[in-house]
């Protein structure tokens, strides 16, 4: 099934790289947003949210995540700096450290995806960081 994923990253090159994954897993990139202004708006309609911590307007991803989360959209973290998010935000998934190879990111994304089907346990790739809530 295909989901509309959004993508909160504030570096052009690093979210086309994601925008590509996305896309040649099946799913429809709804939109890249490198602040939490650009982010909120796509609360509605995102299904899976991709965020970054360190942003444009500052480390406002955990923020994102948990609001995200609150709208039921399924949220992984892919940040450099996975201490930032201490022991996890809130009905988030987990945090994937960058810089990640291509096979990391769409395994991360494939994760999302099937988590977010709920039609199967799905697989966490080997850098993925769950959360425990």
């Amino acid at each position: 099934m295909p989901y509309n994923v959004l993508i909160v990253e504030d570096q052009p090159i690093l979210a086309m790289g994601v925008e590509d994954a996305v896309e040649a897993l099946g799913h429809c990139t709804i939109g890249i947003a490198s602040n939490a202004t650009d982010a909120l708006k796509y609360l509605d309609t995102a299904d899976i949210a991709l965020v970054d911590v360190n942003l444009d307007d500052g480390a406002t991803g955990p923020d994102i995540g948990r609001q995200m989360a609150n709208a039921n959209v399924a949220v992984l973290f892919m940040t450099s700096d996975p201490s930032a998010l201490g022991a996890g935000v809130r009905n988030t998934l987990g945090v994937m450290e960058k810089p990640m190879m291509d096979l990391e990111m769409i395994e991360a994304i494939q994760f999302v995806a099937d988590y977010r089907s709920g039609t199967s346990v799905p697989v966490a790739p080997k850098k993925l960081k769950i959360f425990a809530h």
